[in-house]
């Protein structure tokens, strides 16, 4: 195993766990969950949607194939982790929330960037469009085999 899989691996363990349990605690409704939902103003139904989503984005970054699915699963978990960041630090909470959910979007990003080309789309713009229009190759296959 290579030390690009065991990174891919390690850091997509980190989001799946964390997003999970999230999902899995909103779902339960918590009584944490409630007061930090009500804290940022949200309303608590809210809860219930991000539940579900976070859990079924959850199981589609470890089930085989489906990489379109994927990427919106990293999507949603990006946007979420980030919004979650962003309103943490305006309505004043402790700094560790901010902190703490930035860092999962940013594990989000390199469990993403890292993933083995099975689980990707590909590239927008193949790589010989690229090159005939003078533009250098930056597919991640390229990429990859020049690394």
């Amino acid at each position: 195993m290579t030390a690009r899989t065991v990174a891919y691996w390690a850091s997509t363990a980190f989001v799946v766990f964390n997003i999970l349990s999230g999902g899995l605690a909103e779902l339960m409704q918590l009584r944490g969950n409630i007061e930090g939902m009500q804290a940022l103003g949200y309303p608590l139904h809210v809860m219930t949607i991000l539940g579900v989503w976070k859990v079924l984005g959850s199981i589609a970054l470890l089930a085989p194939r489906f990489p379109r699915l994927k990427e919106w699963a990293y999507a949603g978990i990006f946007f979420n982790m980030t919004g979650a960041a962003i309103s943490h630090l305006v309505v004043g909470d402790e700094a560790w929330h901010v902190y703490y959910t930035a860092s999962i979007a940013i594990v989000a990003l390199v469990s993403w960037a890292l993933r083995p080309e099975s689980r990707t789309l590909g590239t927008l713009m193949p790589s010989h469009d690229r090159v005939a229009i003078g533009q250098p190759d930056l597919s991640i296959s390229a990429l990859r085999k020049a690394s």
